[in-house]
């Protein structure tokens, strides 16, 4: 797996770069500003991009500008862009219409290695990863008619975890239960909000932009 990093503080560019090279993935560039990331990505071409949100030159959004910029003219590319706050907004406007291959997590993920790693691994390889803590945002705000108003507080548990990439057999490690109770939670999810019964990794896809979605 080859990755490019992006960040402006010379520390957490290398730290993230680093923690990458020690588990498998080489970066083949780093980046300290959104021009730059831009021109690196379109040369290397690698299965992943990380991107902090504010970077130079503006240090706003721009790094989440030229995320868009890759996803528009790069789409095999996976996207993981790293925010210090928490914006909902950054995870609607990166998704769009296109699930493959793009994640958004806080910055402060990057410590818990394990779950880092998982979301870089997803979304390389053509997933999606959504920050836990959006996603549980997004289920306080049901509305009375939507659809995820009928999940049960399990069923959003796991919906909740299906977010962040895991697999059933992960969901059901970190929750403690048998594999087969997870698959039939995750098929009730796919039902209420009408993507069938399939277990493809499409439909996990598509219940969590409809979480998304929900506003």
């Amino acid at each position: 797996m080859r990755a490019v990093v992006a960040d402006d503080e010379l520390l957490v560019r290398e730290g993230v770069a680093r923690l990458l090279e020690e588990h498998d993935i080489e970066v083949v560039a780093r980046a300290a500003d959104a021009r730059d990331l831009v021109r690196r990505v379109r040369a290397h071409r690698p299965d992943v991009a990380i991107i902090d949100v504010a970077m130079p030159p503006d240090q706003t959004d721009d790094g989440l500008r030229a995320a868009l910029e890759i996803r528009r003219e790069l789409p095999d590319v996976g996207v993981l862009v790293l925010s210090q706050h928490l914006a909902e907004r950054y995870a609607l406007d990166l998704i769009g219409g296109d699930e493959r291959g793009v994640g958004y997590l806080l910055k402060h993920r990057v410590a818990d290695l394990e779950g880092f790693l998982l979301a870089v691994r997803t979304v390389a390889s053509g997933g999606t990863a959504v920050d836990p803590e959006v996603i549980a945002r997004m289920l306080g705000r049901r509305r009375p008619d939507d659809p995820l108003a009928s999940l049960t507080p399990r069923e959003r548990e796991v919906m909740a975890l299906m977010g962040e990439g895991i697999s059933n057999r992960g969901i059901a490690e970190r929750l403690q239960v048998g594999q087969p109770a997870i698959e039939k939670h995750v098929t009730k999810i796919f039902s209420k909000l009408g993507l069938g019964c399939d277990s493809s990794e499409h439909r996990r896809v598509l219940a969590v932009l409809a979480l998304l979605r929900a506003s």
